[in-house]
């Protein structure tokens, strides 16, 4: 017999699902006027490119590194604490870590140290909360829901890539606007005395991580009783033991760890972050300006196009619930369709064509993390979940922190639409080598 939800799970996760929605919106506001401001703020010269291509990446680098290292500690908490609890606090934190921030920008203070360290504070607190989110909704929806459940988690994040360029490009221009007298009255006279509208995206942001924990803090969700149990039936002392146990766990299964590694070099391989404000900067550069636009609409556009394929992707693997049978087979084909697309993203010249390829490219996202999601739920007890899901993700995101550095060290030194035209091809080939390894391609059968 499946696992029985409680009365109402699926509509608690729905309001769960919406909640989130908000708060990823924010920090996808945030994302965007933070790579403004390194762009046009503090690296604006052409003779800067290689120093900003080494701060978005160390921004990356600095968040990733400090997820991965808080995330074993973060899956054996999910196990052992109130899930619920755990994604409160943790919104509370970076709430009043943006609002801090929002102060700090508005007054110009906000420097690209102070930035790195609250990167690496927003990488502790994801890691926490993202576990305990990925646990959570599983213990809310049937066996049967999963995979609607998992499209639309995708779509989250999706349906927020769609909205916030525009709304964070629209934001960044206000105090412009207010100068020019667009906006009058006190709210003009305010807007007008900031130097851009950085600090409202970052607002915003912490408005919604507050938005989210009220929410929260009005539902029902429960979490798994915590069995003490290690290695051979010994009780487990301490959370040492539960990050062992799911380190044993994985190792003992080699179709996962193969499962892992695909993902592995795609995560190294797909440091987006980095290279599309500097592809919208070099490569793109005539193709927009040819059309009137600024680099701010240039880079909205772009992700925007992006964002859009995600959802799409996402609300049609909600509709279809994914492959029944061979979902691994299913999974590489779209890791192998986003990587030919990134090579798109890279060389072609016109942004309206690097566009396209950016929406194939994250239409392929969410069809792949759902099927590997419905994979591990499928393979994984419930009440193990946070545990082994916790060194899945770190070994998944293992070498995005390298990634971070390489795509640093190429953009650095060569034109950044080649260096991620040559990450994509790396993707391709890794995955056209694991459509013949016989032990992933059982994987549904162990």
């Amino acid at each position: 017999m499946g696992y029985q939800p409680p009365r109402n799970g699926f509509r608690t996760f729905v309001i769960l699902w919406a909640s989130q929605a908000a708060s990823v919106f924010g920090t996808d506001l945030t994302l965007f006027a933070l790579n403004i401001w390194l762009v046009q703020v503090i690296y604006p010269l052409p003779e800067q490119q290689p120093e900003l291509a080494w701060a978005l990446a160390a921004l990356g680098l600095v968040m990733a590194v400090a997820g991965i290292l808080a995330t074993p500690v973060a899956g054996a908490l999910v196990d052992r604490l109130d899930r619920k609890h755990l994604m409160l606090a943790t919104d509370l934190v970076n709430g009043v870590a943006m609002a801090t921030t929002a102060l700090l920008a508005a007054t110009g203070i906000l420097d690209v140290w102070m930035m790195l360290l609250i990167s690496g504070l927003f990488g502790i607190t994801d890691a926490i909360h993202s576990s305990a989110l990925d646990t959570s909704y599983a213990m809310l929806v049937s066996d049967e829901q999963l995979p609607r459940a998992n499209g639309m988690m995708q779509s989250l994040w999706s349906l927020s890539a769609v909205l916030s360029p525009a709304a964070a490009a629209g934001l960044v221009a206000l105090p412009a606007l207010a100068r020019q007298g667009f906006i009058p009255g006190g709210l003009g006279h305010f807007l007008a005395g900031l130097r851009n509208g950085v600090p409202l995206a970052f607002a915003i942001d912490a408005i919604t991580f507050f938005l989210s924990a009220a929410v929260l803090s009005l539902l029902q969700i429960p979490s798994p009783r915590h069995e003490k149990i290690g290695r051979l039936g010994q009780a487990a002392a301490s959370i040492w033991s539960d990050i062992r146990f799911g380190v044993d766990y994985v190792r003992r299964r080699p179709p996962l760890l193969w499962l892992l590694a695909t993902f592995a070099v795609a995560n190294l391989c797909e440091p987006m972050g980095v290279f599309l404000p500097l592809i919208v900067k070099v490569d793109l550069a005539a193709d927009w300006l040819a059309r009137g636009f600024t680099y701010e609409t240039a880079l909205a556009t772009l992700n925007t196009l992006m964002a859009i394929g995600g959802l799409v992707g996402a609300v049609l693997v909600s509709l279809w619930g994914g492959a029944r049978r061979r979902r691994v087979a299913a999974l590489l084909f779209f890791m192998l369709l986003g990587g030919v697309a990134q090579i798109g993203i890279g060389l072609l010249p016109a942004l309206y064509l690097a566009g396209a390829a950016a929406f194939v490219n994250s239409f392929t996202i969410p069809m792949a993390n759902a099927h590997s999601q419905a994979i591990w739920q499928g393979q994984v007890p419930r009440e193990l979940q946070g545990r082994v899901f916790a060194v899945r993700r770190v070994i998944a995101q293992g070498l995005m922190p390298l990634g971070q550095v390489v795509a640093g060290w190429l953009a650095g030194r060569m034109d950044p639409g080649v260096g991620l035209a040559l990450l994509g091809a790396i993707i391709v080939i890794m995955n056209l080598g694991q459509l013949f390894n016989r032990q992933l391609m059982r994987l549904e059968h162990t």
